[in-house]
């Protein structure tokens, strides 16, 4: 029969008994040497944590150290606010769980778990541990949502500009030192301009939302959907040869074509046209943009609607 213990840890309230804890471990550690002691886990974490704001990073050295003391097979990290899930090892039999606040702001959920039942001494040093993993789990939240606010398009919730330049540049290089194809598509909506005019801006911006969301939904996990500018969108395939780059493409047209948008009960159409090209020798990130935006502008005048792969 598995076991799972909940429980909510609050850091300024367990303040008092973390500092107990830790004269008494400190007293206990010079009577008499363990192979490896609660305090020099801890020691490590305070020099360790501090070195890194990538939260996945901060996390995997905090597993490491803990299970080197108490042989943990997994470690689950979740925060629902900002959709994170985070697995390291594997989950096993015995759990406990831990719900993080700090002066009533959540910091998420860890869950522990390893095939043996958890004692309570094994459960206070978890719980003496997490202290260290305070600060650095606050800062590496605050770093990853201040990244994705500067990556990412406020309106559309897609990767920004600054976000294109750098996923492009990154997968270009990727593909000349793996040799695997690098193929981007260029979306953008017909007729955008009419919404605008005929229904406002503010419809004009759900009907870019909806196209986002129906655009995700024929991507893969590792595609990447950027805002070019306007209702204009760039879609990164890495690892794709041209022709599933043109089926995914032909995807997004047919989704679009059959979208139920309306706007005050009044069902409006709406089709995209897409340039989609494959990275040539020795062709740039920016000639790679150019030549599909290209591609997109021939399916425009070719009567929109329609998907051009060259």
């Amino acid at each position: 029969m598995s076991s799972t213990l909940g429980n909510t840890i609050d850091f300024d309230s367990a303040r008092l008994k973390v500092t107990q804890a830790n004269a008494q471990l400190t007293a206990s550690t010079q009577a008499r040497p363990q192979p490896v002691s609660l305090l020099d886990v801890q020691q490590r974490l305070m020099q360790m944590l501090h070195t890194t704001l990538e939260l996945d990073r901060v996390l995997d050295m905090f597993y490491l150290e803990l299970q080197s003391l108490l042989a943990l097979d997994g470690l689950a990290y979740r925060h629902e606010r900002q959709d994170i899930q985070i697995q390291l090892g594997v989950a096993a039999l015995h759990r406990c769980n831990y719900r993080i606040t700090h002066k009533s702001e959540y910091l998420g959920e860890l869950q522990f778990s390893r095939q043996k039942r958890f004692n309570e001494p094994q459960l206070a040093q978890i719980e003496t541990l997490m202290s260290n993993l305070l600060y650095p789990l606050r800062n590496a939240l605050m770093y990853r949502d201040a990244m994705r606010s500067a990556l990412n398009d406020s309106l559309t919730g897609t990767g920004n500009r600054l976000a294109l330049d750098q996923t492009i540049e990154r997968e270009v290089r990727l593909s000349i030192r793996h040799r695997t194809p690098l193929s981007v598509a260029v979306v953008d909506i017909d007729q955008f301009k009419m919404i605008n005019d005929q229904f406002g801006h503010a419809y004009g911006d759900e009907a870019l939302k909806a196209m986002v969301n129906c655009s995700r939904d024929c991507l893969r996990a590792v595609d990447g959907l950027f805002r070019f500018g306007g209702e204009e969108f760039v879609v990164i395939l890495n690892n794709t040869d041209l022709q599933t780059a043109q089926t995914i493409a032909e995807r997004i047209r047919r989704s679009v074509a059959e979208m139920q948008f309306e706007i005050d009960g009044q069902g409006i159409g709406m089709t995209v046209s897409l340039g989609v090209a494959t990275r040539q020798h020795d062709e740039t990130s920016r000639d790679l943009l150019t030549r599909c935006d290209k591609l997109m502008y021939q399916a425009k005048q070719a009567g929109r609607n329609r998907v051009v792969a060259r």
